[in-house]
């Protein structure tokens, strides 16, 4: 269990609210159950926060199939857990995001590479934590990575991700959205040994603050994607803001720690005005 759903559990107990974990691995999901007999297991509205995107997508497509309430939906955290949806969503909400090529075969990987330009990152289409994201700086490096995972055994491992690395400072921004509210901004900058910025792989969080602009992005994302408790990620490029990721199940353990914003409490403060609807 996660620092942050232990602060979410407590921020709800201390409102008063009734709230409790469930284990999505000894959870037992019965088709044969109504809405009512699944409610009175899990409860009237549901926080999905399923460290893994797969499980948590099927419990929440059971739930929403019963009638229950899933925050984030699952249409919500299909689209943010697939970095090639959620890509495609910006783009035609007309927000800034890294140039991007995605394709289906070594070869064309290669071919994508050179047209993008050195150096190139290469992600997982779906994955978090800034793992098997690889920085290629040269021909050679392509190669020998492109060869490699094509060797890969998995159901994405053939789709290749690439986009283009933006010149930024060595940080990225974190915000943290729930329904129309941005509740904080922090900055993350990369360790010395590393050029990624997540706090996962030992990034330094410190606060950031919410300009006009910063806010108009992040919540144009948000609609965007269709709502919820979100994190957007976002970096300062030469031409201004553009936005490379959104998390449908943000961890926010490191911006607490530099935000003076109350972050548990504003999730909680999202989840009890939906329910009350």
């Amino acid at each position: 269990m996660r620092w942050e759903e232990k602060a979410l559990l407590e921020e709800a107990k201390a409102r008063g609210i009734n709230a409790k974990f469930i284990d999505a691995k000894l959870l037992i999901l019965d088709h044969q159950q109504n809405g009512d007999e699944v409610r009175k297991e899990v409860g009237d509205i549901i926080l999905q926060r399923c460290i893994s995107h797969f499980r948590g997508l099927h419990i929440t497509a059971f739930l929403e199939g019963k009638g229950l309430r899933v925050i984030n939906s699952y249409e919500v955290s299909e689209k943010c857990g697939n970095k090639l949806l959620t890509t495609s969503l910006l783009l035609k909400a007309g927000v800034a995001t890294p140039r991007t090529k995605v394709c289906f075969s070594p070869e064309a990987a290669l071919k994508a590479i050179n047209d993008l330009g050195y150096p190139v990152v290469l992600k997982p289409v779906v994955g978090s934590w800034g793992r098997l994201v690889i920085a290629i700086k040269d021909r050679e490096m392509a190669q020998a990575i492109i060869e490699m995972k094509s060797q890969m055994e998995g159901l994405f491992s053939q789709i290749y991700y690439l986009q283009e690395m933006v010149q930024r400072p060595p940080r990225d921004i974190r915000s943290i959205v729930a329904g129309d509210n941005l509740v904080t901004a922090v900055y993350r900058y990369a360790p010395p040994d590393d050029w990624r910025t997540n706090v996962a792989v030992g990034g330094k969080t410190v606060s950031c603050p919410i300009t006009s602009e910063l806010r108009e992005i992040v919540l144009k994302v948000a609609e965007a994607v269709g709502g919820g408790v979100l994190g957007v990620d976002l970096m300062e490029g030469p031409e201004g803001l553009v936005v490379h990721e959104v998390n449908p199940t943000v961890e926010f353990k490191g911006a607490a720690s530099a935000s003076t914003a109350n972050i548990p409490k504003a999730i909680i403060d999202y989840v009890v005005r939906l329910a009350r609807r």
